[in-house]
């Protein structure tokens, strides 16, 4: 009988560092989220270290007793690497993993692998290219060494594992093209935008810390069919729907990429392009998870990350998501009575939801009504029926409340756009 080899890949067991610098710096919240990256990333965490110190170390992130000790770990549990939960420097991951010798990987480096594996269009597979060439550039000498040493794994999946092994002045010559690619959409985008505009469509954004049920919310509302999984970055690439509201209002939906707690600079900036399409919509639609006990925290990174981009001035909505999930935690008594009474002061509105459910959606498509027609100017006027056409325009771009069939011609009520409601109160 033919001997049977075992083809699965080898699973990657890592032990988790960090580095606490003071008491409020929430270490322990911060490697439980990054124990759910490495798990997204297809990884296992068999242990967490957190060292206590005024400073990271500049040189090796850890100091000496502890990088003994995680040395030690590494052995005693068979691991494979260890991830640090901040983004390491050149130097850090070089040394750090010769005092190790073990494969050394950051924060970063699990978030761009994640990113590689969930990017389809082409827009969103040039901005991961673009982020880990970035990051890579200029760790190529500190990673070849780790690269080489395990031969896969968290770190090398993506469009940018193929450029690791050439030279500096290739991958910036293939910076400059990904960035060229990325103008061009860019361009394509703003097309796009500009008939939207004159469209007088109403756009809405929606925003919110990974896995906070943006994904969720977009498919109950518009049946867009996106992947809603409960996993950090369960979607990447940005997708706008359109949504007609109970008073036949039409908004356009947009789902954006999740933010996080150090969220790499690499990609900000290589996602900016996608993140801009909430810079440019009319309202922000800002998911909370409030089931999550970190809830205030991530809607200070959200309110930070959006502040960073620029997306300032915006209407926002605060959409309190999973209601359902907190009540059952109130009722186990996992949660105080109060947990069930959100609220962000910094917000224009604010609703509680369950997406999954569909409990409280109703109140969230009054208040987008109602924002709507805050927007929009009061019309009452009497066309002549040579002038019927105008009525499909105020049914398209606005929302008609009254039209009436009269002997002198068709008397309208209606709410319009401002900037339509000279065109059509014009005779």
């Amino acid at each position: 009988m033919a001997e049977l080899f075992d083809l699965k890949e080898t699973e990657e067991r890592v032990v988790l560092i960090a580095v606490s610098t003071g008491d409020g710096d929430d270490s322990e919240a911060s490697l439980k989220e990054l124990a759910e990256l490495v798990k997204t990333a297809g990884a296992v965490t068999v242990d967490k270290v957190i060292q206590n110190r005024e400073k990271v170390h500049p040189g090796t992130y850890l100091g000496k007793g502890k990088i003994e000790e995680v040395k030690d770990l590494v052995w005693e549990l068979d691991a494979t690497g260890v991830v640090c939960d901040d983004e390491l420097s050149p130097a850090q991951l070089k040394n750090l993993e010769a005092a190790l010798d073990t494969k050394v990987m950051d924060r970063t480096m699990v978030i761009l692998d994640i990113f590689a594996s969930r990017a389809h269009t082409r827009e969103g597979k040039i901005q991961v290219e673009l982020a880990q060439l970035k990051y890579r550039a200029a760790r190529l000498v500190g990673m070849r060494a780790s690269l080489s040493r395990l031969g896969g794994g968290i770190g090398t999946r993506g469009p940018g594992e193929k450029k690791l092994e050439v030279d500096r002045r290739l991958i910036h010559e293939r910076i400059g093209q990904l960035k060229a690619e990325l103008e061009d959409v860019k361009r394509h985008r703003e097309v796009t935008r500009q008939q939207r505009e004159q469209g007088c469509a109403v756009s809405a954004a929606i925003v919110g810390y990974t896995n906070a049920g943006k994904s969720t919310l977009l498919n109950h509302l518009t049946d867009a069919d996106i992947l809603a999984e409960d996993k950090l970055f369960a979607t990447l690439d940005p997708t706008t729907r359109s949504f007609t509201l109970p008073g036949d209002q039409q908004i356009l939906l947009t789902d954006t990429v999740g933010f996080i707690r150090k969220l790499p600079h690499h990609l900000i900036e290589a996602f900016k392009s996608t993140l801009e399409e909430a810079k440019y919509s009319d309202i922000i639609l800002h998911v909370v998870d409030c089931s999550n006990p970190q809830m205030d925290m991530q809607m200070h990174v959200v309110r930070e990350t959006l502040k960073d981009l620029e997306i300032v001035d915006k209407t926002v909505v605060t959409v309190f998501n999973k209601t359902d999930r907190l009540r059952a935690l109130v009722e186990s008594g996992e949660a105080g009575p109060l947990a069930q009474l959100p609220r962000d002061f910094s917000a224009d509105y604010q609703v509680r939801i369950s997406a999954k459910t569909g409990e409280g959606l109703d109140e969230l498509c009054g208040i987008l009504e109602q924002i709507i027609r805050s927007r929009r100017v009061h019309l009452e006027k009497v066309y002549p029926y040579s002038q019927a056409g105008r009525i499909q325009t105020i049914r398209k771009y606005g929302q008609l409340l009254k039209e009436e069939y009269t002997e002198d011609g068709i008397a309208v009520e209606a709410y319009v756009p401002a900037e339509l409601f000279g065109k059509l109160y014009a005779d």
